[in-house]
């Protein structure tokens, strides 16, 4: 991705001098680059000055705002603690900053404040695809270095706030090696909170803080522990969503209720992997200088808003590493069965549903977890003649490898390029430990070596690396929708698991064991944010044969998943959500709702001037079950004055096409 520089404010340390900012790069080859460059890549840099002593009663507190938020850390007793604000409003109260070395060494317990620095920018940067076109950076932030008065380490904590939301990290200054054995940031949050708590591939749980479920096994971390992204509903509307972004070489985050303290969650570094499998690792040794991953919390004044402020953790990230992007093009997917007829059907299919890829998933090479050699299709697949098919219709292929299979990830995704092949779906990830936060990035970087797109599936986390390495373009981290949740899951998706970054989520539109209607599964192409599409999930093309019998059809054919521009028009947590995005001149707008009928009031303001005819797809008379239920399609002429009232069906939804007359 590249990024156009719009204006950027000076720094000014403490004291008042004035600094330079640095311009965004991303230097190469170093461990420190790993530690200073993600540090300050991107960010308003002070000029560098000689370490002295605080101004006494001015080190004790620096707080960073922007657009009603503000993040603020504080010296309490020595010790290091942070709070963040919404308009006045309690988002997260006094809380614990820091970080355990393994030697028992507490970095935030008992310090000093060595050097206060602080400034604003603002940039804007075009993303290769997004939610939309053009992205804007703009925060103001506040860093202190800072001694422990023990043993005299250098570390740092840097706050930002922007007007989505607010993030923090830790620096580790001192040149040499340091080893983390866990880190002790704590989230109190208000009286009153809900957080919606999901572990692995589980169903969302609305729990207070202090009562998230004990999970996990003898060979996975055990306790009350809950992934990321975690959403906390904190009263009258206002909502927030913890996540992290720019996790390179460090462990991933979970949250985990604290004894004692109802209302309080505490980091907790993953030490297993999420399945299970690999080495324990109890901490992680770094080359220093070193930043951590930031802890971001998206905050929205109505969960509507929330959606809609996602893009932090896209800024947070480091810019992108790719010169070339022009091969890189999101698009829709059919996963066809495993025979070279299949994949002739599934590319003539593709072509005539308007999508941009095939793809065959496990059992392409032989049973994935007996097999270990992807590189050698089954007899039943002639690849070569599908790839060259496909090639020809204008349609990339995706195969699918498991983990096991990726013992020389290099070679093999070199091999697949030689074939012509446009993207790997890769199964199974065992995300967690710092080593498989170290083997993820290298899947994606040296799947751009090669040109190739990459979507990671099963526990794999989101981290605002598809802004780095805009070819990986997906990842699950869900209870996925071939696994037909409730209606209630998918309406809490959007702002939860959807808000750290993209989601493949498998539309299963016209599956007889959907607990929704059609028009449900229809939404969520353009309620979720969802650059690799797969669609039809478990169909095959004789399916759709006769186009009359499945109205929904021409839906698909022309929703885009790249946008130029998104708004949520409404929506709370669990209940109902409504999208709107535009690409080019045209609008579409996706409407879901749990499992209680309902109709919302939605104004088109949104709309340019003139007209627009409106294409609606809506729930019909309900059936016996959602899915029994009809699409009903209806045409109307439409203004930005008009207001679109959308019903929907008990677990249902609606989905229109808004194009300019």
């Amino acid at each position: 991705m590249r990024s156009t520089q719009d204006r950027e404010e000076p720094a000014r340390d403490r004291a008042g001098s004035p600094g330079a900012l640095s311009r965004r790069g991303v230097l190469k080859g170093t461990a420190v680059t790993v530690g200073l460059a993600a540090a300050w890549a991107g960010i308003a840099q002070p000029a560098h000055a000689a370490e002295g002593a605080a101004v006494p009663g001015q080190s004790d507190c620096a707080t960073a705002r922007m657009g009603g938020n503000a993040i603020t850390m504080s010296v309490v007793d020595g010790a290091l603690r942070w709070s963040v604000q919404h308009h006045g409003r309690t988002v997260v109260d006094t809380s614990v900053l820091g970080l355990e070395l393994s030697d028992g060494t507490v970095l935030g317990g008992d310090v000093a404040v060595t050097r206060n620095q602080h400034g604003t920018a603002r940039t804007t940067w075009n993303p290769v695809y997004g939610r939309n076109a053009t992205v804007t950076d703009h925060y103001q932030e506040q860093r202190w270095n800072l001694r422990d008065t023990a043993t005299g380490a250098r570390f740092g904590v840097q706050i930002r706030a922007y007007r989505t939301g607010v993030a923090l990290r830790y620096l580790l200054l001192d040149e040499g090696t340091a080893t983390v054995s866990d880190e002790l940031t704590t989230f109190a949050f208000p009286d009153g909170t809900t957080v919606y708590s999901a572990r692995d591939e589980d169903t969302y749980l609305p729990v207070a803080p202090g009562s998230i479920p004990v999970t996990g096994t003898s060979t996975t971390d055990n306790g009350p522990l809950t992934d990321l992204p975690l959403t906390a509903t904190l009263g009258d509307g206002l909502i927030a969503c913890v996540c992290e972004s720019a996790r390179l070489g460090f462990p991933r985050l979970m949250l985990g209720s604290t004894d004692g303290q109802p209302g309080t969650l505490s980091a907790f570094l993953m030490e297993h992997t999420a399945r299970g499998t690999g080495p324990v690792e109890p901490d992680s040794t770094f080359t220093t200088p070193f930043a951590t991953p930031w802890r971001a919390v998206v905050i929205g004044s109505t969960h509507a808003e929330l959606v809609d402020n996602a893009e932090l953790i896209l800024n947070l990230a480091p810019p992108g590493a790719l010169a070339d992007t022009s091969w890189i093009k999101p698009g829709k997917v059919f996963r066809c069965e495993l025979s070279t007829a299949a994949g002739l059907a599934g590319i003539d299919f593709a072509v005539a549903r308007g999508l941009e890829y095939i793809e065959y998933d496990a059992g392409w090479y032989g049973p994935e977890f007996t097999t270990t050699d992807a590189t050698k299709p089954i007899t039943a697949i002639d690849l070569p003649s599908v790839i060259s098919y496909a090639t020809s219709k204008g349609i990339g292929v995706f195969l699918y490898v498991n983990r096991l299979a990726l013992t020389d990830a290099d070679s093999l995704f070199g091999l697949y390029k030689s074939w012509g092949v446009a993207g790997i779906k890769l199964g199974f990830i065992n995300d967690g430990t710092r080593t498989m936060t170290d083997q993820i990035t290298d899947w994606a970087k040296t799947a751009a070596k090669y040109q190739l797109l990459i979507d990671m599936h099963d526990d794999v986390r989101p981290f605002g690396y598809e802004r780095t390495y805009p070819n990986w373009i997906s990842l699950e981290g869900v209870r996925g929708n071939e696994q037909f949740p409730t209606a209630t899951h998918n309406v809490t998706l959007p702002f939860a698991r959807n808000i750290g970054g993209p989601m493949d989520y498998t539309i299963c539109y016209g599956q007889s064991r959907d607990k929704t209607t059609n028009t449900h599964q229809m939404a969520m192409a353009a309620v979720y944010y969802q650059p690799l599409n797969f669609l039809f999930w478990y169909d095959k093309p004789s399916k759709y044969a006769n186009p009359a019998n499945w109205p929904g059809l021409p839906w698909f054919n022309a929703v885009p998943t790249t946008w130029d521009e998104s708004r949520t028009l409404a929506g709370s947590i669990g209940e109902y959500v409504a999208v709107a995005r535009r690409s080019g001149d045209t609008w579409y707008l996706g409407a879901m709702t749990n499992e209680t009928s309902r109709v919302l009031a939605i104004p088109l303001l949104f709309l340019g001037g003139g007209t627009y005819t409106a294409t609606v797809y809506a729930d019909g008379t309900p059936g016996a079950a959602p899915y029994q239920t009809p699409v009903v399609v209806s045409t109307r002429s439409v203004t930005a004055e008009s207001t679109l009232s959308v019903a929907m069906a008990p677990a249902g939804g609606q989905a229109v096409v808004l194009k300019p007359n």
